[in-house]
C-alpha cells in the first residue's frame, strides 16, 4: 500500500493517534517499522481486550511491519497503576515468570510468528544498577506524574499512591528506547506511559515513536473495563464451551460494543438479538478453536437452551443419595456446589426457584421449599447456562 492508504487502513478503529502525520511520515520510510506492544503476566491468561491491540498489531504485520511483544516480567511486578483506584497486589518475579510461560503462545492466536520479536523488559532492568535506576528517575519529574488523571483523584479520595508505582510509566517509556519502537500500541488508558516514551527517545536522540491508541473493551459485567484483575474477562485460551456461555450471558447493549470493537462492523440488522449475540460467539470461538468447535458449540446451546431439548444434550451428572428427597433449595445448591463448583447462597438458589428458572424434565419448581424426589435421567436445569442429568 502507498503511505496514505496504509494510513487510512490502519486507523480503521483507532481512539487516538500522536500524530497521523507522523505515523504518515514513518510509513513512506520504505522500511518495515517497530511496532511495540507490551504485555504484563500479572495472570496466566490474555482475554479478549487484549485481542483489540493485538488485531491492530496483526494489521500493521499484514502490511509487512515487525511486531515488538514485550513481556513485561519486570513492569508485571509492580502492575499498571493505569485507571486503578488503588495499589495491585505486587507479585514475585517466579510469580510472574508462570504466569508468562503461555503468553507468547497465546498472542500467536492472533500474530504473524514470522514477524513478532518476544523480549522480556527483565532483559535490561535485571542489568540495570541502581544509580542508572536513580539517573532514569530523575528524568520524569513528580509533578509530571502527579498531572495523571488516575493519581489525581487517588490524592483527591485520600487513597495512598506507593513509590514503586511510579516506577512503572518511567519503566514502560525506558522499554520503548530500548527496542527502539517506531509506533507504540495500547489501550487509550496508556496515553501518559506511552508519550513517557517519546520523551525518553527524543532524550536518546533516536526518532520519538507514534501514540496509537485503541478503544477499551467492557468486561462482562458492562460497566468496568475487561481485566484479569477484576474477574470480568473472557480469556483467548479458555475452553470453548465457557467462551460461548460468558458472549451470551451479556447484556444486548454489551453486545453492539463487542460487535464493534472485536469484529469491526454492527450486529446484524433486524436481527433478534439472542440470535446476533449466538453469531458473536459462534464467530469469537472459530476465532480461538476452530469452525468446527464454534458449530458443536452453538448446535449444542440451541440444544440445551433455545430448543430446550436436554434430553439429547451432553451434560454433566449429579448422583444424589439413594432415594434422596431434598429441599428444592437445598437441592440447587447442592448441584451449583457438585456438578459446577459454584458457590450460592440460600436467597440466591431461593430467587432463581421463584423466577421460574429452575425445572426438572422441563416443569419449573416454584416453591423453594418444596421436597423433590429425583429418578435416575431426569434433566434439572438450574439457569439459561447450567443444567445436569440425574444419574
Amino acid at each position: 500500500m502507498q503511505p496514505d492508504e496504509a494510513l487510512a487502513f490502519l486507523k480503521q478503529g483507532a481512539a487516538q493517534i500522536v500524530s497521523e502525520n507522523e505515523l504518515r511520515e514513518k510509513l513512506a520510510l520504505g522500511r518495515p517499522l517497530r511496532v511495540k506492544l507490551g504485555v504484563d503476566p500479572t495472570t496466566p491468561d490474555i482475554h479478549l481486550g487484549h485481542s483489540i491491540v493485538l488485531r491492530k498489531l496483526r494489521q500493521f504485520q499484514d502490511l509487512g511491519h515487525q511486531a515488538i511483544l514485550i513481556i513485561g516480567d519486570f513492569t508485571g511486578m509492580i502492575g499498571d497503576p493505569s485507571g486503578r483506584s488503588v495499589t495491585r497486589p505486587q507479585l514475585t518475579h517466579k510469580e510472574v515468570m508462570v504466569n508468562a510461560a503461555t503468553y507468547r503462545e497465546q498472542a500467536l492466536k492472533i500474530l504473524d510468528p514470522t514477524r513478532t520479536e518476544t523480549v522480556c523488559n527483565g532483559d535490561w532492568f535485571g542489568a540495570m544498577q541502581f544509580q542508572e535506576v536513580i539517573r532514569l528517575n530523575s528524568r520524569v519529574t513528580l509533578q509530571q506524574m502527579l498531572q495523571r488523571e488516575d493519581f489525581r483523584a487517588r490524592i483527591d479520595s485520600q487513597h495512598a499512591i506507593r513509590a514503586h508505582e511510579i516506577q512503572y510509566p518511567i519503566m514502560q517509556g525506558w522499554d520503548s528506547v530500548m527496542v527502539k519502537a517506531d509506533v507504540e500500541l495500547g489501550g487509550t488508558d496508556q496515553l501518559f506511559n506511552i508519550l513517557i516514551g517519546r520523551d525518553f527517545q527524543k532524550e536518546e536522540g533516536i526518532p520519538q515513536q507514534v501514540v496509537f491508541l485503541l478503544p477499551i473493551l467492557e468486561g462482562l459485567d458492562g460497566s468496568k473495563k475487561m481485566s484479569k484483575s477484576l474477574g470480568n474477562f473472557i480469556a483467548i485460551n479458555e475452553p470453548a464451551a465457557e467462551m460461548f456461555g460468558k458472549l451470551m450471558s451479556i447484556s444486548d447493549e454489551l453486545m453492539a460494543r463487542y460487535y464493534l470493537l472485536l469484529l469491526g462492523r454492527s450486529p446484524p440488522a433486524g436481527a433478534h438479538p439472542i440470535e446476533a449475540k449466538k453469531q458473536l460467539a459462534f464467530e469469537i470461538v472459530q476465532t480461538y478453536h476452530s469452525t468446527a468447535i464454534a458449530k458443536k458449540m452453538l448446535d449444542e446451546w440451541n440444544t440445551r437452551f433455545s430448543k430446550r431439548e436436554l434430553e439429547h444434550a451432553d451434560l454433566p451428572v449429579f448422583s444424589p443419595a439413594a432415594a434422596a428427597k431434598l429441599e428444592a433449595v437445598t437441592l440447587v445448591l447442592d448441584v451449583y456446589r457438585a456438578a459446577f463448583n459454584v458457590q450460592k447462597s440460600r436467597s440466591e438458589a431461593s430467587r432463581l426457584i421463584k423466577q421460574g428458572s429452575v425445572e426438572l424434565d422441563g416443569f419449573k419448581i416454584g416453591d423453594p421449599r418444596a421436597i423433590i424426589k429425583l429418578k435416575l435421567g431426569q434433566v434439572l436445569r438450574l439457569d439459561r447456562k447450567h443444567a445436569v442429568r440425574i444419574g
